[in-house]
């Protein structure tokens, strides 16, 4: 896989799983802030209100620096972490997967709970839609009105998608380049004269 891009589910999946009695309903959030994730949190604790247990994963940022895991009651490791691990082996970020559990009278023991949050988890993931897509920075250039047609091919000849222009005197162009190509797109900027370039922060 690239170093550029990365996977998010579209939106929301639905995924289930039952186990002596016990059912496990599992939810599969796109989600790209904590605060987030607790508002999708509350609207399950509302929507599933009888259920015992709302256990949750989630990994947030295109690096997947951020993970967190929940098991809400249950032994310790039995339902965040499988649900991770099913995050994890299908390389997705920026989702929420909350599993509740309707305990069904007979205890199902740690290896019976990890396998139940386990499937349930990629029961959703099975049933969303999962998109791939490009890391991006953005940059803006500023020249003179003389100097479009130059910067214009360099546009074209690295595929820059244009977020915004400003075709005045003072012209200025923003756009955004895929993270493996900025070496390359920024020194072909620089190589003509006059072309004052900075990064722009999202």
């Amino acid at each position: 896989m690239s170093t550029d891009t990365y996977k998010e589910v579209k939106k929301l999946s639905f995924g289930s799983y039952k186990d002596k009695g016990s059912k496990f309903i599992s939810y599969c959030y796109p989600v790209y802030s904590e605060e987030e994730i607790k508002d999708k949190i509350e609207e399950i604790k509302k929507k599933e209100h009888a259920a015992k247990h709302y256990c949750y994963a989630y990994i947030l940022n295109t690096d997947k620096s951020l993970k967190r895991t929940n098991d809400d009651g249950e032994p310790s490791s039995t339902a965040g972490k499988p649900i991770l691990g099913q995050i994890l082996s299908s390389d997705l970020t920026n989702i929420l997967i909350i599993v509740t559990r309707y305990f069904g009278g007979v205890k199902l023991g740690v290896g019976g709970l990890i396998n139940a949050y386990r499937k349930a988890a990629a029961d959703a993931i099975s049933k969303s839609v999962i998109i791939t897509k490009v890391i991006q920075e953005r940059y803006e250039v500023s020249f003179q009105y003389i100097q479009m047609n130059d910067v214009m091919r360099i546009v074209k000849e690295y595929k820059l998608d244009i977020i915004d222009t400003d075709f005045s005197i003072n012209c200025k162009l923003i756009f955004a380049v895929a993270k493996s190509k900025r070496n390359t797109t920024l020194n072909a900027f620089k190589k003509n004269h006059n072309l004052k370039i900075q990064y722009i922060k999202k």
